[in-house]
């Protein structure tokens, strides 16, 4: 049984005043996460992979955002869980999160450990003093951290130290799942590097499952075991990385692969993709990239392709999955 398993989730958003609106953010995304994988969400900047990660954990404004579809964790339906037993027995123990740049949640004026501590004993009450000390030392150290950085403030550490903190926090409860929204985006490459490296060495010890979610293909293709490619709030494929490198199937996956500079063979332009994300207020006739596809027929412009199904393995949402780039030109 998967550990996590997302079925046909929209999540749509609105807006009050003169001139209300209703914004798709993500529209009908089916995902499946087994024990023990790792699995990278890409795309670019507005495509719904963190509105995604927020609908998993319910940390959606309930008054502006409307979720619906099944999010099944453990078995549990998250989306009918009461929001006590969400925030008791589910968010931050078993479902835990690093946010994008949550180095700087972090506060200037307490020590680390201090603020491990009372996160720590939000859901440990009873825990002595003396045994949450001596465990957010062993976190610490857990992410190549020396012991020192306990009665340290953040402002005598590095972006990269600081990182490993928000890291350590996330596994406080040693969970099944943690999700990653761009935790290494704000680092530079060697460092990067390094905490990739810890996080897939902490995942084989503690044998927990991940979701990383960035824009950068190439931390996909360096940390995780699949991909799911996300655009305009649409699941548009899924299946193993290296399979999906070496062959994709939609156009907007090529064009992501496109803008990756090669270190060897042929020198090629580098080239972004044309257009930009669609008004996902408006309603979306077709294909959802067919505005911006250079390989779009008719068929794109007026017929929907159908839904990705993680269950069925590689697939993606192209009337032309698996002609690669060729049949779409004749």
């Amino acid at each position: 049984m998967p550990i996590l398993e997302v079925r046909n989730v929209n999540v749509t958003f609105s807006t009050a005043g003169a001139n209300p609106k209703r914004v798709a953010a993500v529209r009908g995304v089916s995902l499946m996460v087994d024990e023990q994988d790792s699995v990278g969400i890409v795309g670019e900047s507005g495509s719904g992979k963190s509105t995604l990660a927020l609908a998993i954990l319910r940390m959606l404004p309930r008054r502006t955002a409307q979720v619906e579809g099944e999010i099944r964790f453990d078995g549990i339906d998250l989306l009918a869980l009461p929001e006590e037993r969400m925030a008791a027995e589910i968010r931050w123990k078993r479902l835990s999160v690093v946010f994008q740049k949550s180095m700087n949640s972090l506060s200037p004026v307490h020590k680390i450990g201090a603020q491990m501590g009372d996160i720590y004993r939000i859901h440990e009450p009873t825990v002595s003093r003396a045994d949450v000390k001596r465990r957010m030392i062993e976190l610490l150290e857990m992410v190549n951290l020396p012991a020192r950085v306990y009665n340290q403030y953040p402002h005598e550490l590095s972006g990269g130290m600081m990182q490993r903190v928000s890291i350590a926090m996330s596994l406080m409860h040693h969970p099944r799942l943690l999700i990653m929204d761009e935790a290494t985006t704000a680092l530079d490459v060697i460092t990067q590097g390094q905490i990739l490296d810890e996080i897939m060495e902490l995942e084989r010890t503690l044998r927990t499952t991940r979701i990383m979610i960035t824009h950068d293909m190439s931390v996909v293709a360096y940390s995780c075991k699949k991909v799911a490619v996300m655009y305009a709030g649409c699941l548009v494929e899924f299946g193993d990385v290296r399979t999906v490198l070496a062959d994709p199937q939609h156009p907007y996956t090529r064009g992501l692969l496109a803008t990756i500079p090669s270190l060897t063979g042929e020198k090629k332009l580098v080239r972004g993709i044309p257009g930009s994300i669609p008004d996902l207020g408006q309603p979306i006739r077709g294909c959802v990239f067919a505005p911006r596809c250079a390989h779009a027929r008719d068929i794109c412009r007026e017929q929907a392709p159908p839904a990705v199904d993680p269950s069925a393995g590689r697939t993606a949402a192209c009337h032309f999955a698996g002609a690669g780039g060729g049949e779409h030109d004749r």
